[in-house]
């Protein structure tokens, strides 16, 4: 299929203003050029870095989507995208990265806010109700999660509001209501209660189903993350008689998509709503050779290193600052004869190969991937062997 080389400027209403798309100015075929010459220059000296794996379409890939609400000086509630290094609104009724219907439904609850006189969050007076907006779509299974961030408990009409709400958009499985009354520019509050649902999503990745709650990761391209994790256990080499790691696990995607072709999967990840989500996803699927630990992946590894267990394979994940000092000391002492690092930073992922290489490891394949069309980031696979 041949790729779209309309420059997202020439259609996005708000592309000078938001600065969520670095690379709108480019054509897409351009943007995978510029991205596969970046990872070139990264990591050429080590091996071949094999062509960037691109999107057929690379619009509306987005399934998770937030949105940020707040008020204009003249008094209409706004919602949209903080403008690229500021907590500017810029409002925005549709987004060509988002998924087309969480942009729908946030529209609709800003309209509601008038209709039912509820206010949006001020955060330099501290008042206000409504802060943010999650919406969650399923890719393969079309469920579609809502959470109202608000900064009170206390919800006026919210009957009637629910009802209005799923009246116009009855596609919502569930909604809950985050509770964020801190002065903190975290999107999401310690206290959380289901008005609607269940409280939690499932999608079907690589043939596994998985649950989603509100506050654990998931990747938010599932189109590219099946292509990723492919990928990733084919560079693995699992034969059934490995022990693996699955660091920075999450949900468990990976190390759950990974289980039957292992002997067994250890999953860690520091976030415990993620974990109470990896567990229930493994008896979803029915597998019985994985265990998961709510611990710092690099204090989980010291551990590990220091008690001798002998590990074949560690999938490592870790967010865009890479790994800590302390995860890839213990991967060293850990020994593990691969190591496949999934990353969405290639700079800090080249920082964090350069340590390995000196310390007994060398890289045996790269491959990039565009998860993220139209933007600066690149997520990268590279294998190591000892």
């Amino acid at each position: 299929m041949e790729r779209k080389k309309t420059k997202n400027n020439d259609i996005c209403p708000v592309s000078g203003k938001c600065g969520g798309c670095q690379l709108q100015n480019m054509t897409y075929d351009r943007q995978l050029a510029f991205k596969q010459a970046k990872v070139v220059k990264l990591f050429a000296k080590y091996c071949h870095v094999t062509d960037i794996v691109g999107m057929d379409s690379p619009y509306h890939y987005r399934n998770k989507v937030s949105a940020a609400f707040g008020t204009t000086r003249g008094g209409q509630i706004i919602s949209g995208v903080y403008q690229s290094g500021t907590h500017r609104i810029v409002k925005t009724d549709i987004c060509l990265l988002e998924d087309e219907t969480a942009d729908a439904i946030i529209v609709t609850i800003r309209r509601l806010l008038k209709e039912f006189k509820l206010t949006a969050y001020n955060e330099h007076t501290g008042r206000g109700f409504l802060r943010h907006v999650l919406v969650r779509r399923g890719f393969q299974t079309g469920e579609v999660m809502v959470v109202l961030v608000t900064a009170t408990p206390v919800f006026p009409g919210k009957n009637h509001f629910l009802e209005a709400l799923l009246t116009r958009h009855p596609e919502i499985t569930t909604i809950v209501q985050n509770i964020n009354d801190r002065f903190t520019p975290m999107i999401f509050g310690e206290k959380q209660k289901v008005l609607f649902g269940s409280g939690s999503i499932e999608d079907i990745l690589c043939g596994k189903r998985f649950r989603i709650s509100p506050k654990s990761f998931y990747q938010i391209n599932p189109v590219q993350t099946e292509k990723l994790y492919a990928e990733a256990i084919r560079l693995a080499g699992l034969t059934g008689e490995e022990t693996v790691i699955d660091a920075y696990c999450g949900i468990g995607t990976i190390g759950i998509a990974a289980s039957s072709l292992a002997k067994t999967v250890i999953g860690t990840e520091v976030n415990p709503d993620a974990v109470r989500d990896a567990v229930l996803n493994a008896e979803i699927n029915g597998i019985r050779n994985i265990r998961f630990y709510t611990q710092d992946a690099g204090d989980f590894m010291t551990a590990v290193a220091e008690e001798g267990e002998k590990v074949d394979v560690v999938f490592t994940d870790p967010p865009r600052a890479g790994c800590s000092m302390a995860f890839l000391k213990s991967l060293v002492t850990l020994s593990p004869h691969k190591i496949v690092y999934i990353s969405c930073d290639p700079e800090t992922q080249a920082r964090d190969v350069r340590f390995l290489t000196q310390n007994g490891y060398r890289v045996k394949e790269c491959h990039p991937f565009d998860m993220f069309p139209h933007t600066r980031h690149i997520e990268n696979i590279i294998l190591m062997e000892k």
